[in-house]
């Protein structure tokens, strides 16, 4: 098992296990490929207001600490998402030079469809296909919004081009980097600290099935005032980088499993966890790899949020690191999940930078990752 190496060493000693071969996947439109991709899911951080109320400290002494293996690694997501994703809703232009809107009032962003005629659908293709065929006749919809399912019927249009069209932009998948928080040891993980949400309608999507790949950062863009930097990396979809399955994706993250036999692909230690009420303003360390390798950087959390509203924003947290702050000007698009070490225990995970000041920015506590 792997230990973790501070980055105050020239060049940041590498850690014992390297990867084998070419590694990882990032959040990126579009089918399965190699290409290089940029993790899209941050959100915008707002200021943060320190809690009103401290947590008792009595669980500390009166129920079983988790050990769990902390990792840093940073991996790619690739999810699918369950029905097909509205993410606009716009006009066609037709053969006689006007234009026709089908699904104006009937279908809206964020709606997902989930069958056509009753056949259910598997993807964005089989849609086109089936829309493309129709014959100018009426499509009965099936849609998903807001948890209920809906029926609907659209007419769909021929437009400019011969073809029938409903005028909708869909998705049906989605994919990033982001970084593995921890493992527990049966296998289950948890990552990145929020969700995955679109990037247009900015709605949390609803998981089909999913993906961990193990990936390879290629470069980084820095962060600037009003500018979040991000990890730019490549991703290979070969079954041989294949880390594991996500089977849930919530507003305190993505968990899911990571399959045994790769368990020795990942920079792995075991490390206890820290109740909420422990964590406490002051020095702290980000495990994080913005170069293919995890290393430990110097932190300090500032305030703590007992109270907040958003359950992934619970502190917040500043780079300290003259190294970090040289690689990537601070925290970067792609570091969400990075953990958070204070005291020798796992406390939390990094989830948000602030656009105005690339050196700080949010995390939630390991205890809510921990029970989703």
């Amino acid at each position: 098992m792997s230990g973790i190496y501070t980055a105050k060493e020239k060049g940041c000693e590498k850690m014992k296990r390297r990867r084998k071969g070419c590694q990882g996947p990032g959040l990126e439109r579009g089918w399965k490929e190699n290409q290089v991709v940029r993790f899209f899911v941050m959100l915008v951080a707002v200021l943060l207001f320190a809690g009103l109320f401290q947590a008792m400290p009595v669980r500390a002494e009166n129920r079983e600490r988790p050990v769990v293996q902390v990792c840093g690694n940073t991996v790619g997501i690739y999810m699918e998402t369950d029905g097909v994703m509205v993410i606009d809703v716009s006009q066609i232009p037709t053969s006689d030079g006007l234009y026709a809107d089908p699904s104006r009032n009937i279908i809206r962003a964020g709606d997902y469809i989930c069958a056509v005629n009753g056949t259910a659908l598997t993807g964005k293709r089989q849609l086109t296909e089936i829309v493309a065929g129709c014959g100018g006749e009426a499509l009965e919809l099936l849609i998903r919004r807001d948890g209920q399912e809906i029926p609907v019927s659209v007419q769909p249009a021929l437009s400019s081009d011969g073809t029938y069209k409903i005028g909708v932009w869909v998705r049906d998948n989605i994919q990033g980097i982001g970084t593995l928080t921890y493992v527990e040891e049966d296998g289950s993980f948890g990552a990145l600290g929020h969700a995955i949400s679109d990037v247009d309608t900015g709605e949390i999507l609803n998981l089909k099935d999913g993906e961990l790949y193990l990936t390879e950062i290629l470069s980084v863009v820095k962060g600037q005032k009003g500018v979040p930097g991000e990890l730019q990396g490549v991703i290979h979809y070969e079954q041989g980088n294949r880390l594991g399955s996500i089977t849930a994706n919530s507003g305190l993250g993505i968990h899911g499993t990571v399959d045994a036999s790769v368990m020795g692909e990942l920079d792995l230690q075991s490390v206890e966890v820290a109740w909420k009420e422990e964590v406490t303003a002051g020095p702290a360390q980000i495990l994080a790899s913005v170069d293919g390798t995890v290393c430990a950087y110097d932190a300090e959390i500032t305030k703590i949020d007992d109270n907040a509203e958003d359950t992934n924003k619970n502190f917040t947290i500043r780079v300290t690191d003259d190294s970090l702050l040289e690689k990537t000007g601070g925290i970067v698009q792609g570091m969400s999940g990075s953990p958070i070490l204070q005291n020798g225990r796992l406390v939390g995970a990094v989830t948000h930078v602030f656009v105005a000041d690339a050196s700080c920015g949010y995390g939630i506590f390991i205890e809510n990752m921990l029970d989703p």
